[in-house]
């Protein structure tokens, strides 16, 4: 399978030009053109992904429906590749920083039906549940779809030792009284570290999304998690515009832990620590 007819068919356009700019996880990126000019951003693998595509144009369009923040348009998508709009980078300043988190506080602000998502979820190449639970509350939804079926992973793999599993398994026990305040459901992005955000254009454009219906301190924890730049910046305008709840900081080790297991799922041990270090935090909180 060629990427360039792959490409072709998708969006119903001959392919003018065509690069590869990287790779990750199972597929390959590619920046290019169209005939008419456009300029696309594409993934492409030999192998068929239909379901993590179809996760991600549905993520992105689920969040650009809340016409808050940026996000590249989907121009198509089949088994093999998912085409999106090409949005050039450029480096954040502090106005930019300001203006992304009170855009991302008007994405959150838009909510979900529930916690969870109308299709099956993907965080990099991993499956995630986001079988909607109508009804449910946030902190058992986030323990049985996001602690546990991931910890339970890494421990099968070798990465995690069985006193990782427990001391995640009694944040799992505690998280009703670690969670905070009820809110409810946020339309978040789900992946939300500093790789995923693009800076373009005077703004911050939100890609590679795990979307869904969850809780908003976990997109703040992400951008936390390895360094967004202006960091500061975009969390005081964030609270500016969509005041967060007492104690927010003391639970970003909760929300961290997710992410983290993600990490020993796809790249191993040497994520370990720092998991054990987000799950001995989050229980002292």
């Amino acid at each position: 399978m060629d990427a360039a007819d792959a490409i072709a068919r998708i969006t119903g356009s001959a392919v003018a030009g065509l690069q590869v700019i990287g790779s990750q996880h199972r597929w390959r990126h590619y920046r290019g053109r169209l005939a008419g000019g456009e300029e696309f951003f594409a993934k492409f693998s030999e192998r068929p992904l239909d379901a993590l595509w179809h996760s991600e144009a549905s993520g992105l369009r689920w969040m650009a429906d809340a016409g808050a923040v940026a996000v590249p348009a989907v121009l198509g998508r089949d088994q093999n590749a998912l085409v999106l709009s090409w949005v050039p980078p450029c480096s954040p300043d502090p106005v930019m920083a300001e203006r992304f988190g009170r855009e991302l506080a008007g994405l959150h602000a838009a909510g979900a039906d529930g916690f969870g998502a109308p299709w099956p979820g993907f965080i990099a190449s991993l499956p995630l549940d986001n079988e909607p639970a109508p009804g449910e509350a946030w902190p058992r939804w986030y323990a049985e779809r996001r602690l546990l079926p991931f910890v339970r992973r890494a421990a099968d793999a070798g990465a995690l030792t069985r006193a990782d599993v427990r001391l995640v398994e009694s944040v799992a026990d505690r998280i009703g009284k670690l969670a905070g305040r009820a809110e409810p459901p946020s339309r978040i992005h789900g992946d939300c570290w500093s790789g995923n955000v693009l800076w373009s254009g005077g703004r911050g454009w939100l890609i590679d999304p795990a979307a869904h219906g969850g809780h908003r301190e976990t997109d703040l924890a992400m951008l936390a998690l390895f360094g967004a730049p202006y960091l500061d910046r975009i969390l005081a305008a964030y609270a500016e515009a969509s005041p967060l709840s007492d104690g927010w900081r003391s639970r970003v080790p909760l929300h961290q832990l997710h992410p983290l297991l993600v990490h020993v799922c796809l790249f191993g041990a040497g994520y370990a620590a720092q998991t054990r270090s987000a799950a001995r935090c989050a229980l002292r909180a």
